[in-house]
Order: structure tokens, then C-alpha cells, then sequence
């Protein structure tokens, strides 16, 4: 008896000495942020924070407010303004905490259930009868089973870290793009501005000639036409840059007053010397955090199909103890009985074996290794070929930086000085100042699409969005206006 006793208090008091243990860790309000945040520093090098209170909220907008002080926003403004002020960012830590609740919850399961109840009848002054009971149930099989399922919530937990951490480098990356497009767009609407200038000045030359008999209707045909395609290239352009610098006012969260701000009307000139990636395999193998949550994947998945293992055969088991006190009151006086009672109850499904459900633990498990792998193929590809793309478009863009522009500055400049020593017509200058821009333009876009490739190293060796591949912008030059503009 004294050994039924003691089993009956063990069963009651361990759970709750259990999860009084180890509950901390997953209660707290940031629980797991400070690993996520950590986590995403090292790749964006920027800070950000769990907002969670009004205090906190009012810290970062006046933080927020700081940083757009300034009239024209650099990258690495934008990029930490996102991380900070960005909702959709807040959302996402939200997840986290929902993962660190659901494991909170899983260590409470196993604690015992208590139930009190008071039933009777009679009147005052009369003979009465009065029944308190009492009751205590605790699941047998979620004790049984609790290190298995801690261990679940735990790796559940730590995808949950990874996962925010993947969004707040996402975040990074995706604003980084948007204000790299941005900026040679407007850059390139500066450069369409010049060719329009020429082509106006080519078109009202074109005009006072004909009007002088010189020149065929034909030939000033083609000189408007090319002002007129090359006016509707630059409002394209401009409407470009307006899209683009609202999709970076998206990524920042702002709204308002806030949007008044400006982006730089040029890209940063090229690096004298490119980032040094040995094996970038290797690295992206080993810190990819979207790797990692397969790999965690992978053992959620095998902790399952050992739960499914440990329970095919019995569903339920509770162990219900009980406690019975009646009061009656005969004659003036009160008798008290009380009584204690134990029991075992469970569910066993007989003609359901459990097969089933241990075959779709078997398919769920080589489902999730074989997704591992193909990750690991696509990580190392992605790390290959984001390189190449940096060190690519690196050579391209210092290609037209150092052999196009200046031989297309020679060419000006020459026609220039035989323009004035009235060898080159006035038409042949100005097309070739109309093909300088048209280089520029080329020079522009490559220099963007270098600073793009660079701006999704960090995902490929982090993870994260990427964005699309690297394609040249559909901003037409003044060559394009010419032929149609197409």
C-alpha cells in the first residue's frame, strides 16, 4: 500500500517539478530573439529589434527618425531603417514567439489536472446531505513520452530562431536591391535627360534647314521622330525610378512624411578590389541557415516517426485519483465519510494496429532526407554562381568604366575639333554625343547589375532572398529610341 502510495505522489509531482525546471528558458517574452538576432548580424551587419510594448515602439520610431534626418538616404541608412521599421519584419519574430509558446506548452502537458466539486440536497433546519469531490488526473502516456516531445519542441524552436533570422536577411537583401534599382534608374533618367537635350537640339536644327531648302522632308522626319520616341523613353525611365524608389519606401515602412526623402542620383564608383571567396562552397554548406532548417527538418521528422513508434498501440492513458467527502447532518449532527479511489484509464484501438500511421512516419522521413540533399546540390550551386555573377559583372562593368566611355569620350571630343574647324557637320556631332550617352547608359546599368551580384553574396552564403538573376534593365538608350525604341 505505502508503495502504491508512493508511485501515485511521483506521478503527480514529478511533472510539475519537470517543467517548473526548464520553463524559463521558453516564458520569457524575447525567448530565442537574441540567438536569431545574433544570428542575422553576422550577415547584415546591422542591428534589429523585437518590438513588444509601446515604450519600445516610441524608442524605435524616435531611432527611426534620427536616421532619416538626412535629405538623401545612403544604402546602409535604408537597409537599417527596414530592420527596424518594417512590420512585416515584426510579424515574422511574432512567429518565433509563437514556436517558443507551443514548447512552453508541451512541457505543461504532462502536469496533473485538478477538478473540485460540491453537491447536496436539503434544506436549512432539516435533513441534509452534502457530497465535496475531489479529483486529480495526469496523462501516463504524455509523461512516458515527455523527453521525446520536448526534444521535438526544442528542435521546433531552434527552425523557429533560424527562420527569423532568414527574414530579417531577406529583409537586408531585398532593400539593398531596391535602393541599388533605385539609383541607376534615376541615374539613367539623368543620362536619357542629356540625349533628349541633343535630340531637341538635332530636331529644331533639322527644321530651320528644311525651312532653308537644305534638307529633304524625309531626313527632318527622322530627326523628329527621334525626339518625339526618345521624350516618351525618358518619361518610361522616369516612371521607372518612381516605381522602384516606392518599392524601397515599401521595404522601409514608412509612410507619410517619411517617403519625402531622396536616393543618390549616381551608384558608388566600382571597388579597387573584389571580396576574396577560397571555397565559397564550403562556407555557404556551412552557414546556410535555410540548410539548417532542413537539417533540423530532418530530425523533427525522425523524433516524430519514434513518437508514432512509442504510441501505435495505445492512444490515450490517464490516471485518475480520486477523493470523496460526504457530510450528512441527522438529528443535529454531522458524519463525515470519506473516501479515496484510484484508477487507470486508457484507449486502445483494436483494429487499428497502427501501421498506417508508422508507413507515413517512413514517408514522411525519406521525403524530408531527400529534400536535404537536393538543398545541399542547389546551396553549392547557388554559392557558385553567385560568385561567378560578382566577378563577372565586375570585369563587365570595369570594362565599359575603362575601354567604352573613353574611347567614346575620344570620339567626341575629336568631332568636336573638326566640327569647329568645319570638317564634321552638325548632325555627325551630335550623334556621336548621342552614342556617348548611349554607352553611358550601358556603362550605368552594368555598374548596377555588379553592385546587385555583390548585394546577394550574403544571401547565398547566409541564405535568404536572392531576387532574380541578374538581366539587363529594359531602360532604353538613345540608340534604342532611334530604332523604334523597343
Amino acid at each position: 500500500m505505502a508503495s502504491l502510495k508512493i508511485k501515485l505522489i511521483s506521478a503527480f509531482v514529478l511533472p510539475v517539478f519537470a517543467t517548473g525546471c526548464v520553463s524559463a528558458g521558453y516564458s520569457a517574452k524575447d525567448a530565442g530573439f537574441a540567438n536569431a538576432s545574433a544570428r542575422s548580424a553576422e550577415a547584415t551587419g546591422k542591428q534589429t529589434v523585437w518590438v513588444q510594448n509601446r515604450q519600445q515602439a516610441e524608442q524605435i520610431r524616435e531611432r527611426v527618425n534620427a536616421l532619416m534626418a538626412k535629405k538623401t538616404i545612403d544604402v546602409e541608412t535604408a537597409v537599417q531603417v527596414a530592420l527596424l521599421n518594417n512590420k512585416g519584419l515584426q510579424a515574422a519574430y511574432a512567429d518565433l514567439g509563437d514556436s517558443a509558446a507551443d514548447a512552453w506548452q508541451t512541457q505543461l502537458s504532462v502536469l496533473p489536472k485538478f477538478s473540485v466539486g460540491l453537491s447536496g440536497i436539503g434544506t436549512p433546519g432539516l435533513e441534509a446531505y452534502r457530497v465535496l469531490e475531489g479529483a486529480i488526473a495526469t496523462n501516463i502516456l504524455a509523461l512516458a513520452t515527455y523527453d521525446k516531445d520536448i526534444k521535438l519542441a526544442d528542435t521546433r524552436f531552434r527552425q523557429a530562431q533560424l527562420n527569423a533570422a532568414l527574414a530579417t536577411i531577406s529583409l537586408a537583401s531585398e532593400t539593398r536591391r531596391a535602393w541599388i534599382n533605385a539609383v541607376a534608374a534615376w541615374e539613367n533618367v539623368g543620362y536619357l535627360n542629356q540625349a533628349k537635350i541633343a535630340a531637341d537640339s538635332a530636331s529644331e536644327l533639322a527644321k530651320k534647314i528644311g525651312e532653308a531648302g537644305s534638307m529633304t522632308k524625309g531626313d527632318q522626319a527622322r530627326e523628329h521622330v527621334f525626339y518625339a520616341e526618345l521624350t516618351g523613353e525618358t518619361a518610361k525611365a522616369r516612371l521607372a525610378a518612381k516605381l522602384t524608389k516606392e518599392e524601397l519606401v515599401r521595404l522601409m515602412g514608412l509612410s507619410g512624411a517619411d517617403i519625402a526623402f531622396q536616393v543618390p542620383n549616381r551608384l558608388p564608383s566600382l571597388p579597387k578590389a573584389l571580396i576574396k571567396r577560397d571555397d565559397i562552397e564550403a562556407e555557404a554548406i556551412h552557414k546556410r541557415m535555410d540548410l539548417q532548417v532542413s537539417r533540423l527538418e530532418l530530425d523533427a521528422t525522425a523524433q516524430s516517426y519514434k513518437l508514432e513508434d512509442a504510441t501505435r498501440f495505445v492512444t490515450d492513458i490517464e490516471l485518475v485519483g480520486t477523493l470523496e467527502q460526504e457530510r450528512e447532518r441527522e438529528d443535529g449532527k454531522t458524519h463525515r465519510n470519506i473516501s479515496k479511489t484510484a484508477s487507470l484509464e486508457f484507449t486502445i484501438p483494436i483494429f487499428d494496429s497502427g501501421q498506417a500511421r508508422m508507413r507515413k512516419g517512413e514517408l514522411a522521413y525519406m521525403r524530408a532526407a531527400n529534400q536535404l540533399a537536393e538543398k545541399a546540390v542547389n546551396v553549392r550551386s547557388e554559392a557558385r554562381s553567385g560568385y561567378v555573377a560578382y566577378r563577372s559583372t565586375y570585369d563587365i562593368a570595369r570594362h565599359y568604366r575603362n575601354s567604352v566611355l573613353p574611347l567614346r569620350s575620344a570620339i567626341e571630343e575629336q568631332s568636336l575639333l573638326t566640327y569647329n574647324g568645319m570638317i564634321t557637320s552638325t548632325f555627325e556631332l551630335i550623334a556621336d554625343t548621342r552614342d556617348k550617352i548611349d554607352s553611358t547608359i550601358l556603362a550605368v546599368n552594368a555598374k548596377r547589375d555588379f553592385w546587385l551580384a555583390e548585394a546577394n553574396l550574403a544571401p547565398v552564403i547566409y541564405g535568404g532572398s536572392t531576387g532574380s538573376p541578374v538581366v539587363e534593365a529594359e531602360v532604353a538608350s538613345a540608340g534604342d529610341a532611334e530604332s523604334g525604341g523597343h
